[in-house]
């Protein structure tokens, strides 16, 4: 059974920072492209950043580029985001997914694409 479990979510003040880390079982993590995407109260779901089987290639949405970091450790079988200078609109359930994409160097965006979600975690930003 393939599960991916979010965790480190939480209450953030503004310009604060937390880690997002997405746990794998079940599948082995490298020979997946990895997202993470997010949805806000009232609002449909959004990518926010994406990473490559290896690692090599990572990609972000122009709301988050230069505040989040996405990373993974494939000898873990985990994909981290770590998110720097938080605004309050940033506040959102964020999600992992996965997809099971042969060229290993590639991500993907199009959320229609990946085969395998977590549950979500609750990011607040506010003061």
């Amino acid at each position: 059974q393939v599960q991916l479990v979010e965790s480190g979510g939480g209450l953030v003040q503004p310009g604060g920072s937390v880690r997002l880390s997405c746990a794998a079982t079940g599948i082995t993590l490298k020979y997946y492209a990895v997202g993470w995407f997010r949805q806000a109260p009232g609002k449909e779901r959004e990518g926010v950043s994406y990473i490559s089987g290896d690692g090599t290639t990572a990609r972000y949405e122009d709301s988050v580029r230069g505040r989040f970091t996405i990373s993974r450790d494939n000898g873990k079988n985990t994909v981290d985001l770590s998110m720097a200078s938080l605004k309050p609109e940033d506040t959102a359930i964020y999600y992992c997914a996965a997809v099971n994409y042969p060229k290993y160097t590639d991500t993907v965006t199009a959320p229609a694409h990946y085969d395998y979600w977590g549950q979500g975690i609750q990011v607040t930003v506010s003061s």
